[in-house]
């Protein structure tokens, strides 16, 4: 019962940052169960069931708030569903250790660019609105949801701080569509799992532990991206990527940092995140204060009306 407690308690907090930060539910929940003794194949199928019921319900809330673009779940979902069809197929026999690097280098750059954009400069404008390719959205959908399915984790991650990255779409957009094409990609993972795994059992007691505590988040963290300005929003899921990204390096076979190295580089990394937050914050109160500024002073140069005479 302890055990179970936990895991819903672990589903509520990554729900509630995945829902918020469009990232994380699977990385943490995977490497929760990681540790607890379960081997990557079941861990990955008991995330991937439990997302079924979080994501429909992150997607509803996000729809519920306007945080959605349907053109782009489509684009993005149904090739991420394919991929994380594969993905889940072939995890028993895939070795991950080289790509692993690889791709949080990819992320690591990504994520540095999104933190600095925007922080420094806010939210890009010179391409927003502008549609998102096929061509673009395709390909990093099925990358992302092979990610996702071999990874236990990634959907976001991957997608994301690329959309995030392209400028053409707010961050609350990017961070509900990305969530809420996640369904199908928990679905296909589910699918792949099911007539992919032979002796490896899931534990559905886990699995409900995990989908009750990430349906209960999952309207509070949809409300909390429609709320939270765009600045602190970008800030936050850049940081979120550099830490995560930088974490998998210092732990690989790559560096293999000591543990001192490794609490030194997070030290530093949270107080720069802390930091840069704490100034996002101030830049949109600054800007807030200027445009109610300018409205005054525009509202003041308009002429008064002249007061109508009876008599």
């Amino acid at each position: 019962m302890k055990t179970l407690i936990l895991l819903a308690l672990a589903g509520l907090g990554a729900q509630l940052v995945d829902g918020s930060l469009g990232m994380a539910y699977g990385v943490t929940s995977t490497t929760l169960l990681l540790a607890a003794g379960t081997n990557p194949a079941a861990a990955s199928a008991t995330v991937h069931l439990a997302e079924i019921g979080t994501t429909l319900i992150s997607g509803a809330s996000h729809w519920r708030f306007g945080n959605v673009d349907w053109r782009v779940v489509a684009k993005i979902g149904i090739p991420g569903a394919v991929g994380a069809f594969l993905g889940a197929n072939v995890l028993s026999n895939l070795s991950t250790e080289a790509a692993e690097p690889t791709m949080a280098l990819i992320l690591l750059a990504l994520g540095i660019y999104v933190f600095t954009r925007f922080t420094l400069a806010g939210l890009p404008s010179a391409n927003l609105g502008k549609p998102l390719r096929k061509r673009f959205l395709g390909p990093l959908g099925l990358v992302a949801g092979f990610v996702d399915a071999t990874g236990g984790g990634g959907w976001g991650p991957v997608g994301t701080p690329a959309i995030l990255a392209s400028g053409r779409m707010e961050p609350r957009k990017v961070i509900g569509s990305v969530d809420t094409s996640e369904f199908l990609v928990a679905v296909a993972a589910s699918l792949g799992f099911l007539t992919g795994l032979s002796d490896e059992g899931v534990d559905a007691g886990w699995v409900v532990a995990l989908l009750l505590g990430g349906m209960i988040a999952a309207p509070i963290a949809a409300w909390l991206v429609r709320h939270v300005p765009p600045r602190i929003l970008g800030s936050a899921v850049g940081g979120l990527i550099i830490i995560t990204n930088a974490r998998t390096l210092l732990r690989g076979d790559w560096i293999n940092a000591s543990d001192a190295t490794c609490f030194v580089v997070y030290a530093l990394l949270y107080a720069l995140w802390a930091v840069a937050l704490a100034y996002s914050l101030r830049e949109h109160r600054r800007a807030l204060a200027a445009e109610r500024a300018e409205r005054e002073a525009e509202a003041a140069r308009q002429p008064a009306e002249a007061p109508t005479s009876t008599a």
